[in-house]
């Protein structure tokens, strides 16, 4: 069964150079080993999800505008992460203020094509049935 994740995972980013950390608020109340727990709309970027290092996405704009000054050399940038939507697949058998919990089994997507997974949930001891 896939873990609850909770504030504190760790995140990585298919394009980014470090981990990054989840970031939740105790907005929604509910805890999981005494962290506020996360559901999917935990995917706000600079609030939730913090960055990883650098960018070596070629789709970023940053970074092609990088590798364009350097006169195509590739140049890795800043990371921003770029999250519009909620963390997929979803799982609806647990519902935390309405919204379905996130698992370490979830994924988000950037809009920079990078692919961002949960490399520790935060917490072992409570499960998603």
């Amino acid at each position: 069964m896939p873990q609850h994740v909770c504030n504190g995972a760790m995140l990585q980013c298919s394009f980014g150079a470090a981990p990054s950390t989840l970031v939740v608020p105790p907005l929604n109340k509910v805890m999981t080993s005494n962290q506020p727990a996360a559901n999917i709309m935990d995917h706000v970027p600079g609030k939730n999800i913090q960055p990883f290092g650098m960018c070596a996405s070629p789709s970023n704009p940053t970074v092609i505008a990088a590798t364009s000054a350097a006169l195509g050399v590739f140049t890795p940038m800043p990371c921003v992460p770029a999250t519009p939507a909620p963390w997929i697949p979803v799982d609806t058998t647990v519902i935390m203020a309405g919204t379905p919990a996130l698992d370490n089994n979830c994924t988000l997507n950037c809009l920079w094509a990078g692919v961002i997974k949960v490399v520790s949930p935060g917490q072992f001891t409570e499960q998603i049935p």
